[in-house]
């Protein structure tokens, strides 16, 4: 039970768990006595505080200082105009006031903000944001004006603050793939590592139509999971709490009675009395079974080697592990084929396809055996994928025959559609079976409480007057 709930957890936040990126500025002395500056972005101020110290002692500088960029609020105007407001992100009061001024205005006011959360966008506003921008570009507009259109009617916050972000550091110069990866915690690796990549490419509209391709059906097979797991799990959760609420609360009310009047009860409602008196006398028991057990798990989950065993075990589940497995196959083939040019440079479209699947212990496989398999032993890619241990049959035969007439582009293609295809009408079939399945444990229960209160209102006490 506590696994299959955190199960349910790993896949309802699957997508949806993530923090704003932070950034940080910092300021060091040289030996010479020389200041630099630099900047940087983490998960977490600990985290970049950490790189920070790191890079100091590496390259045996001095710390001066450390600024973490903020929102701040400010009003301003200019001359006897009405004062506008408006938010700037930054490192300082002191360079938003420099800012503005330097634009020609008055500032009135400058604060920043006590409370500042950014929650990740919404996976649906990124989807929207990549997809609009396919179609914007197909039309032959020009990049710079899309980033600008689409930062005017974004409505997510913290995506318009950062396309906004980002659009000033491409007109600034800016190399794209190291600004979208900057900001990998607001699209996730994957997708930033793609927008990245498609700015530097000569194909930046089939990356993005493809990039949009990936998010959308990634979305889609996670709502599908959804329905089949997570909800029939709240519901039969719902139906354990009612269970023991009736065995341990209303059922005891009744049978006390009979107890007390040294009435024989039947066997039935004897038996759920017993339970009934087990859960109220060890509560405090059955409640640390209860909590404990999903609090290690949680932490265990959290580690790395808790991370890989939850991803392989997510793999072996009866018919739902068949399924997760063949969509990770098909988001591999998907980035694979995305990004695959030729045999000369397959390394880096097969690291990225693995990190893209989203999946520790596939991910693994990947890197620890396939990949070094082709880097050392000069094995083909049939025969690392199959070292591996992560492709179905089905997949080595397609990649073999792939291999064997130069079409292991095309290859990977028609194994995500294939995939696609059949995932997508065996979860439909799962989610009918599973729904009939939890109406039938519904049932079931319900006919069992009926019978114990049916049988408890047989029970009669015995005329006095017979012996």
């Amino acid at each position: 039970m506590p696994v299959m709930v955190f199960i349910r957890y790993r896949l309802f936040f699957y997508l949806l768990v993530c923090i704003y990126m932070v950034e940080l500025k910092f300021n060091a002395i040289k030996t010479n006595g020389q200041t630099i500056t630099g900047t940087l972005s983490a998960d977490s101020y600990g985290e970049g505080k950490k790189k920070i110290q790191a890079l100091i002692e590496k390259n045996k500088l001095k710390l001066k200082s450390i600024e973490k960029k903020s929102t701040f609020i400010y009003k301003i105007r200019r001359g006897s105009e009405t004062p506008i407001k408006g938010e700037q992100r930054a490192f300082s009061k002191e360079e938003v006031v420099r800012a503005l001024t330097k634009l020609g205005y008055q500032v009135v006011s400058v604060n920043k903000y006590l409370f500042e959360w950014n929650p990740a966008p919404p996976q649906q506003e990124i989807l929207s944001f990549v997809k609009i921008s396919a179609e914007l570009l197909e039309q032959k507009l020009p990049y710079s004006e899309i980033m600008t259109l689409l930062v005017n009617d974004m409505g997510n916050k913290t995506l318009k603050e950062t396309l906004r972000q980002i659009n000033n550091e491409l007109k600034r110069g800016s190399d794209s793939e190291v600004v979208f990866m900057r900001y990998q915690s607001v699209f996730g690796k994957f997708t930033a590592y793609m927008l990245g990549l498609a700015a530097k490419s000569g194909n930046m509209t089939e990356i993005y139509k493809a990039t949009a391709k990936f998010l959308e059906r990634r979305m889609q097979f996670r709502k599908d999971l959804r329905s089949a797991l997570i909800t029939p799990m709240i519901t039969m959760f719902v139906l354990v709490l009612a269970v023991l609420f009736y065995v341990g609360y209303i059922f005891p009310e009744t049978a006390k009675l009979f107890v007390k009047f040294n009435i024989e009860l039947p066997p039935m409602t004897a038996f759920t009395l017993v339970i009934s008196d087990f859960l109220l006398n060890n509560s405090l028991l059955v409640a640390l079974a209860v909590v404990i057990p999903p609090i290690i798990l949680w932490r265990y989950f959290k580690t790395k080697n808790g991370k890989l065993f939850l991803d392989k075990f997510l793999l072996k589940i009866p018919i739902v592990g068949g399924l997760i497995h063949k969509t990770l196959i098909e988001v591999f083939c998907r980035v694979f084929y995305t990004l695959y040019s030729g045999s000369a440079e397959s390394i880096e479209p097969i690291r990225i396809a693995a990190e893209a699947t989203d999946n520790s212990y596939f991910e693994k496989q990947i890197k620890s055996i396939a990949i070094p398999m082709m880097i050392k032993k000069g094995a083909g890619i049939t025969e690392s994928f199959e070292a591996s241990g992560v492709f179905t049959d089905t997949a080595i035969s397609r990649f073999h025959s792939g291999e064997e007439t130069g079409t292991i582009k095309n290859t990977a293609l028609q194994l995500a559609n294939y995939y696609e295809s059949e995932t997508v009408f065996r979860l439909k079939n799962i989610i009918e079976l599973i729904q009939v399945t939890i109406a039938m444990v519904i049932m079931i229960v319900m006919i069992l409480l009926t019978l114990v209160s049916a049988e408890t209102a047989t029970v009669s006490p015995k005329s006095p007057f017979v012996k």
